[in-house]
């Protein structure tokens, strides 16, 4: 729980290293708080439902997610230091959001397997060609 707050005490700092303990343990909290946001809203009833689907999370979620955005993004970037990165490398991350946005627009609810398979050979081929950056090189 020390290394989640001290990433919320660091709440805009984009100078200087994260640790990978640091990041991991701030990802294994985030993870189990928007999971418990998600609970919560579901347990009041006020998910959001578009369309009448429930998606799953609500108004604590998105307030959750939305004031955890910026530690978020600060210690993905001093992730990103720690490991000999650009910061700008997080650029690469709208690319997977967009790709996923773009699938649900076009098939929200999942009737064509061929538009699902090619979101995922689109995800997937992001991952490919962003991975030989976020390797460390060996000082030969």
């Amino acid at each position: 729980m020390k290394w989640y707050l001290n990433v919320l005490k660091k709440y805009a700092v984009f100078e200087g290293r994260a640790r990978r303990k640091e990041f991991w343990m701030f990802v294994l909290f985030q993870t189990i708080f928007l999971i418990i946001a998600s609970v919560l809203d579901t347990a009041i009833g006020i998910t959001f439902k578009p369309n009448g689907i429930n998606l799953g999370y609500g108004f604590i979620y998105l307030v959750y997610s939305l004031a955890t955005f910026l530690p978020n993004l600060a210690v993905t970037i001093r992730r990103l230091h720690d490991a000999n990165k650009s910061g700008y490398m997080i650029l690469f991350y709208p690319l997977f959001i967009l790709s996923l946005v773009l699938h649900i627009l076009i098939d929200p609810l999942n009737k064509n397997p061929a538009i699902t398979i090619f979101f995922v050979g689109a995800f997937l081929s992001y991952g490919m060609a962003i991975h030989p950056f976020l390797q460390k090189r060996s000082n030969r």
